[in-house]
């Protein structure tokens, strides 16, 4: 049987094998945004601080860890990377507390120590029931950090909420055009669920902004950064780590950038 009586059908096969791919891609979108959800609690030795836990608006418990500042001190209100959980930022805790600022780090929603399933409007929410939870808590000023997916609710929280400052290190200007930049063979402006609009809200931050990016970083684009940077209200400061990637960027010269920024809005910089 000659092979030429197949050839018409290959182009359905190419079709179809596309068509069956993005539905995976869009099935599976969730578990790729959120690979941390799945990670196993940390040992009780490990941890530092002390567990606390929040309530959100719509019923869910967030499990945090919160090192507490001293009087007169402010807190860092700290969102983490979508792989990352609380326990992994002792060395920040340790740096922040020999200066007396406080450090909370929440586990979003279906995160290790968290109840539910994380969404973008459940990040957004937890990130704001965090700051409530915060400012009940302390009457210090907040300084919201958020690093890489969490950029994206140190964000809008900023933008919701009076914190006095805000760090942002490996910044998108969405997920959306980050998601774009690496899978750009699907229809993602239709697919994707939690586009992370940060170019939208950027402007409602009218807080001191630190943004920190590493040059060579492959997972969100120095130029992602760059982008929402420019589009930030002032004021506005950008540090560009030259030999850094997006992994590498937690080193001590990113937490001495950190305090000296903190320090510098508390008044107290030495």
């Amino acid at each position: 049987m000659s092979a030429t009586r197949y050839l018409p059908i290959l182009p359905l096969m190419a079709v179809f094998a596309y068509i069956s791919l993005v539905g995976l891609v869009y099935l599976s979108q969730r578990a790729i945004l959120y690979p941390g959800a799945s990670a196993t609690p940390a040992p009780e030795h490990a941890r530092w601080g002390e567990t606390i836990r929040v309530k959100t608006p719509d019923g869910e418990t967030l499990q945090g860890l919160y090192g507490q500042e001293d009087p007169g001190k402010p807190c860092v209100l700290l969102f983490f990377g979508n792989g990352d959980r609380v326990d992994n930022y002792e060395f920040l805790a340790q740096a922040l507390a020999a200066r007396g600022i406080g450090l909370l780090a929440i586990s979003y929603r279906g995160y290790p120590g968290s109840t539910g399933s994380p969404s973008e409007k459940g990040l957004l929410t937890d990130g704001i029931a965090a700051f409530d939870w915060l400012s009940a808590r302390s009457r210090s000023e907040i300084v919201v950090l958020g690093r890489s997916l969490g950029t994206g609710v140190a964000v809008n929280t900023a933008g919701k909420r009076p914190a006095v400052g805000v760090i942002l290190v490996s910044p998108y200007l969405s997920v959306l055009s980050v998601a774009q930049t690496h899978y750009p063979f699907f229809p993602v402006t239709l697919l994707i669920k939690d586009p992370f609009r940060s170019d939208l809200k950027i402007t409602s931050v009218r807080q001191p902004k630190l943004f920190i990016h590493g040059r060579h970083d492959e997972s969100i684009p120095l130029s992602s950064g760059q982008a929402l940077y420019r589009i930030a209200p002032e004021p506005k400061q950008l540090l560009v780590y030259d030999g850094a990637g997006h992994n590498d960027i937690l080193n001590d010269s990113m937490v001495g950038d950190v305090i000296r920024f903190v320090e510098a809005l508390n008044g107290s910089a030495s």
